[in-house]
This record gives structure tokens, C-alpha cells and sequence, in this order.
């Protein structure tokens, strides 16, 4: 009998063994195509050697020190380089453990910004229906999966959601794309007014939807007007 809480309650998944490339391999042998780097966070591959002697020459020299006490040489650089390949002039980096994390910290930090010029009213999230965001409390209240925030819904702060910019779905026989781009943005704009705007702290969405929605893009010019609309109305 297994010790490990895993993720399903009925079946025990398979025990890997080893990995090559693309490739991982259970304890029988046999091979796992692995074509979405696992959650679809990790695009290293599998048995690397350059990524693993990286991992053996820093544990060679410190395994962990905390970030609220120290820097280090990786950090710097990696931010470095995150820096050099990021848009317009965002110039810092937050490092954090994971994708729930990540959202966490940027909801949190939306807030922070709001209260450091003075608009503590600013607490709303606008986000859309069918999108994920992850499985902490602020990141599922985010979040528009209906089925996995309905367990936990007495938990969840109050979010905003919109439609998602679906057009495969959403968009209107007959209806051309910039009509329902239209349409798509009168929706925020009326849900904007709906609440006031002075008290929306920022709108969440992920450029290309993932495993929620099917790896769905938005239809041009989609995310210029939602800019536009943050813009004049002060939201992140």
C-alpha cells in the first residue's frame, strides 16, 4: 500500500523509473511519449546532460538559500534573461515555486499597487468564464472552470467572469469577427459599469486558453481594446 496521497483515489498510477528525451519510462519498461513536458510547464526534455550537470555544479556549491535573506548568481542571471526577452519596459522579476503561486502574487501585488496610490476600494477581479488560472483559493476564485470551483465555493472571494473570446463557439452565424470582438468587449465594458470601475483592481485572462478551453486564441484585436479599456478606466 502506497503512502503517497495521489491524485486519484482509485487507481495508482504507474511508477516511473527512468527518462530519455521525450520519453519516460515505468518500472516494466515501458515508454511514455511525455509530448506536453507533463502539466505543459517544463519543455527540458528528459535526461539532459547539459541541464543535469547545471543541477550537479550548483548543488556542488549551495542547495537552497532563502530569498528574503540572500540573492544568488542563478537567480540574478535568469532574471537577467528574462529581463532581455520581456516586453516594453517591465524590468523586474518575481521568482515563485509554481503557476498558483505566480497568480497569487500578481492578484496580491494588483492590490498592493491600488492601495500605494491611494484606491483601497479597488478589490474586484474581472476574469472569464472557462479559463484557468490554478488551484490556490485566489487562483481558483479567478479562475472560470465552473466544475472545479463549485466544491469549494463557499470559500471563493467574488470574481467577475465574462465570456471567453471563443470564437469557434461564441461567434454568431453571419457575424464577422470584428462584430463580435464588439460584442466581447461591450460585454466587459458593461460589467465594468455594472460594479464601478473604481472598484475593479484588474482583469485576468490568458492569452491563449489551455487545457480548459482547448488551447483557443483570441480573434484579433481582442486584447488591444481590453488594454484600452483598463487604461482609461485605471485597472490592471
Amino acid at each position: 500500500m502506497s503512502h503517497v496521497f495521489h491524485r486519484s483515489s482509485v487507481k495508482a498510477p504507474p511508477a516511473v523509473s527512468r527518462g530519455e528525451g521525450a520519453y519516460l519510462y515505468d518500472q516494466s519498461g515501458k515508454a511514455y511519449l511525455d509530448g506536453s513536458g507533463g502539466a505543459a510547464v517544463s519543455c527540458l526534455g528528459h535526461g539532459d546532460a547539459h541541464v543535469t550537470e547545471a543541477i550537479r555544479a550548483q548543488l556542488d556549491q549551495v542547495a537552497f538559500a532563502h530569498t528574503g535573506f540572500f540573492t544568488s548568481p542563478p537567480a540574478e542571471a535568469l532574471a537577467d534573461r528574462l529581463v532581455a526577452l520581456a516586453p516594453g519596459d517591465l524590468n523586474r522579476v518575481y521568482f515563485v515555486s509554481g503557476g498558483s503561486e505566480a497568480m497569487e502574487a500578481a492578484l496580491k501585488l494588483a492590490r498592493q499597487y491600488h492601495l500605494e496610490r491611494g484606491e483601497a476600494g479597488r478589490s474586484r477581479i474581472i476574469a472569464r468564464r472557462q479559463s484557468y488560472h490554478g488551484n490556490t483559493l485566489g487562483a481558483l476564485a479567478t479562475g472560470g472552470n465552473a466544475w472545479r470551483r463549485e466544491p469549494f465555493a463557499p470559500l471563493l472571494m467574488e470574481v467577475s467572469h465574462v465570456a471567453p473570446c471563443y470564437a469557434y463557439r461564441g461567434q454568431q452565424e453571419g457575424e464577422s469577427e470584428a462584430a463580435y470582438c464588439d460584442r466581447l468587449i461591450a460585454e466587459i465594458e458593461d460589467e465594468i459599469v455594472r460594479v464601478g470601475p473604481e472598484t475593479v483592481m484588474a482583469f485576468v485572462a490568458e492569452p491563449v486558453v489551455g487545457a480548459t478551453l482547448g488551447a483557443v486564441p483570441s480573434v484579433p484585436g481582442y486584447f488591444k481594446r481590453i488594454r484600452e479599456i483598463c487604461d482609461r478606466h485605471g485597472i490592471l
